[in-house]
């Protein structure tokens, strides 16, 4: 009877580990750990979308007439206990890539073997498990283009079928009081084994001020459905705009792993007939080669994946980029890091309205559309010449798909640190930016109520007004904290200091 440890995978369907550890005996136990450590460093929102994503998994297994065994603890105490407790002779999980979740399954792989219990990991997070794709040279890749050329051209591999009951160990055999011996004395918690979920406050958590969308496999196949019906096939285009429904939005379903990437990726490849079959509607049979504009849309939202992958990669490389920089610079970047500069960011309160309607749309709901992710960052560390750490930091107390990997990859690439980053001297214009990709200001308006009364024209000027004329329109929104000219040459000076060139050449 096999154990399998549920982790960033809450899920039944398209599991790589749990068909593994299905495949392997007649009953898989499935379980989840409520680790400290990693609780540590979660959030509310993040812990809501958790527990809401183990409520739908609890219930799966149940309508199959098995259960979730959900314990508390250092999963090297607790596997051991639970695997002595169901008599099993092997645990199953699926990989994490972290430098901190490598460490704690060699833990939990030393403690297990100690015990005589095998241990099988599986690669379930990724469609190509890293170091799988590397240059002609033999190195893993630091640059994304050439990466997606060779992970696009790949096979990739078919979704699991979910256990049904008879691969699942019966509930009765589950049962609280079946195990609770083997628990004793076997770490110092109390209520070590639960047979219901707990609350969100019982974890030491608050219930999120913010609107978290809904966690589990149900809610992340109505929006990989909804967005593969037709955003999917304008998603090249539409998707720089925060003020249009053109992203997925399956962000947080991908970092928790309520769906698996291989349904998602078929859904994408079905999409892609589609878009064919439209494409050749609008130019017709005897076209060209190329990709048409819905194909390309398609083609877009897959190269999403591949960055994901890609960011995975070069954390599982480099593991120590959580909190140094992939980037050599001749000398430290001389970060300017004013508190108060940060507590406006942090606060919508800028003046800088698609900074700030970033930064309050996070508050609200956990979450921020990816272009307004790069405004928001760029602004932190190009004009508030703040270390990008912070702002990493920030958003992992904020966003519900905070991902270490992802998070990290787009910190360094606005601050000009990370692997295939932006050049240092390319420095958003946040004004420019907001004319751009929300020119009409709906999005503004939506999260910062204050400008409601005022036309787009009037928003996107209200940095480049005198005081005068922002006092004039009477709204009760902050002037501009600082100068973006005069920040924008300060940065240049920061990095070219960093580099070892004289900044005033």
């Amino acid at each position: 009877m096999p154990i399998f440890w549920h982790r960033r995978d809450l899920r039944a369907s398209d599991n790589r580990g749990l068909a593994a550890a299905a495949d392997d005996a007649d009953g898989v136990v499935p379980a989840f750990v409520f680790d400290p450590d990693v609780l540590e460093h979660g959030s509310d929102a993040r812990v809501r979308f958790m527990l809401d994503s183990l409520a739908e998994l609890q219930e799966s297994y149940r309508e199959r007439g098995s259960d979730l065994v959900l314990t508390r603890g250092d999963p090297a105490e607790v596997l051991p206990a639970l695997a002595a407790g169901v008599d099993a002779g092997t645990v199953h999980w699926n990989a994490d890539y972290s430098g901190l979740a490598q460490d704690r399954d060699d833990r939990v792989e030393a403690a297990l073997d100690g015990a005589g219990i095998d241990t099988e990991t599986h690669h379930d997070a990724v469609l190509h498990e890293p170091g799988t794709i590397r240059t002609n040279a033999g190195e893993p890749y630091s640059v994304y283009t050439y990466f997606w050329k060779k992970w696009r051209d790949r096979e990739k591999p078919e979704p699991f079928e979910a256990p049904d009951g008879t691969n699942l160990a019966d509930a009765s055999a589950l049962a609280t009081d079946a195990l609770a011996d083997s628990f004793a004395g076997a770490f110092d918690l109390d209520d070590a084994l639960r047979a219901e979920l707990p609350s969100i406050e019982q974890l030491g958590f608050e219930k999120p001020d913010a609107d978290v969308q809904d966690g589990g496999t149900a809610a992340a196949r109505d929006r990989l459905d909804a967005f593969c019906e037709s955003a999917i096939f304008e998603y090249e285009e539409q998707r720089e705009y925060p003020a249009k429904d053109g992203s997925s939005r399956l962000s947080p379903h991908l970092r928790f792993g309520t769906i698996g990437l291989r349904e998602v990726y078929e859904a994408t490849e079905a999409a892609m007939a589609e878009a064919e079959r439209r494409d050749e509607a609008v130019r017709g049979a005897d076209g060209d080669d190329e990709l048409g504009p819905a194909q390309e849309s398609v083609r877009t939202f897959q190269s999403q994946l591949a960055w994901r992958e890609f960011y995975t990669q070069v954390l599982y490389f480099n593991p120590e980029i959580v909190t140094a920089n992939y980037k050599s610079y001749e000398a430290p970047i001389d970060w300017r890091n004013d508190d108060d500069e940060l507590a406006a960011w942090k606060a919508g309160e800028t003046g800088y309205p698609i900074v700030d309607a970033g930064m309050r749309q996070l508050r609200e709901e956990a979450w921020m559309h990816n272009r307004v992710r790069m405004i928001v960052a760029s602004f932190l560390t190009k004009d508030l010449l703040w270390d990008w750490r912070a702002g990493y930091d920030h958003f992992r107390d904020r966003l519900v798909d905070h991902d270490t990997a992802n998070d990290n990859g787009g910190w360094q690439w606005a601050a000009s640190t990370g692997t295939d980053a932006q050049p240092y001297f390319r420095i958003f214009n946040p004004v420019t930016q907001g004319e751009r990709y929300d020119p009409d200001a709906e999005y503004i308006r939506e999260y910062v109520p204050e400008l409601r009364g005022l036309d787009a024209a009037e928003i996107h000027g209200w940095v480049e007004k005198s005081d005068a004329e922002r006092a004039e329109l009477d709204v009760d929104y902050p002037d501009p904290i600082v100068d973006h000219g005069e920040r924008r040459e300060r940065a240049l000076a920061m990095y070219k200091r960093a580099r070892g060139e004289d900044p005033d050449e």
